[in-house]
């Protein structure tokens, strides 16, 4: 029979459903401990910065998509954040919903897209 440990947080896993990016996360939501006073302006998964020995650092991994719910990671290939996280996918769906200018970015970051590969 195995003993159960219950001191022991269980590892979480947060995976972007997009691009499969695979991390640990040690917090998920708005107030990531050990932060004075910040505030994210989205629920996060958070995980603290493995490159600094500074608690209060952290590295936001990714969040959930508002329209679809999807979990995508902060990569600009993955989501895009406008006042709230939207997955490329519903971007591209309801690209005519967003500014004049988040659309010519997309469509400048495409294009430059197209000329890395041709």
């Amino acid at each position: 029979m195995m003993e159960h440990t219950t001191s022991e947080p269980r590892e979480k896993t947060f995976t972007c459903q997009l691009c499969d990016l695979s991390s640990p996360f040690t917090y998920y939501g708005q107030k990531p401990p050990n932060t004075r006073a910040i505030v994210l302006l989205e629920e996060s998964f958070v995980t603290k910065d493995p490159f600094s020995p500074d608690k209060e650092k952290f590295l936001v991994l990714g969040s959930s998509c508002s329209l679809c719910n999807m979990r995508v990671c902060v990569g600009s290939d993955c989501s895009l954040f406008y006042t709230k996280r939207f997955c490329m996918q519903c971007v591209n769906k309801h690209l005519d919903q967003f500014p004049q200018q988040i659309q010519a970015e997309l469509a400048k970051k495409k294009q430059s897209a197209k000329d890395a590969v041709s």
